[in-house]
């Protein structure tokens, strides 16, 4: 039997006039389901096709990275956590897009749902104002707002990415 990734449904938004972090989780959620919509109903081997040669650009690459880097922002830099790597190698510092050939795209897809809970859930009693320090930062600080709004960059990136490949894929389009 061929695994196929799951329909997602949209996430509902949440008040509109709300608090900043309330707003701020709101649209993390939103762009984290449009990603695995972008996913939806196809199969592993669909998830593991290019873009356009001679790129590496993958659906499934692509949720390999937002796992990736959403652990590296919330949990690694900003909790100062050490986590083992989940895609990335020193030999395969792109491991992420470099190595969906032999991935399990199940795997991967129940890998993005457990890291984006437990970035929630370790950054769900932190301050957005509280700013920790970080050598690579102009001001050797970065506080989680900031977290926040460079993931929310991310994912826009790379849901415009997603939408051009599920459109290569099978002709689908939308949100």
């Amino acid at each position: 039997m061929t695994w196929t990734a799951p329909d997602i449904e949209r996430v509902p938004r949440t008040d509109m006039a709300g608090g900043e972090r309330e707003m701020l989780d709101d649209w993390l959620r939103q762009r984290r389901a449009l990603l695995l919509r972008k996913c939806a109903g196809l199969t592993a081997e669909q998830l593991k096709t290019a873009a356009v040669e001679p790129s590496n650009l993958t659906l499934l690459g692509l949720v390999r990275h937002m796992a990736e880097v959403e652990r590296w922002w919330f949990r690694e830099k900003y909790l100062h956590e050490e986590l083992p790597e989940l895609y990335l190698t020193e030999e395969y510092p792109d491991g992420d897009f470099d190595l969906v050939a032999d991935a399990d795209a199940e795997a991967d897809h129940a890998t993005f749902l457990e890291v984006t809970a437990a970035c929630d859930a370790a950054v769900a009693g932190c301050d957005l104002d509280v700013a920790v320090d970080d050598a690579k930062a102009p001001t050797g600080k970065l506080n989680l707002r900031w977290v926040y709004i460079h993931l929310l960059e991310e994912y826009a990136q790379h849901t415009g990415h997603a939408d051009l490949i599920r459109e290569r894929i099978d002709g689908a389009t939308g949100s």
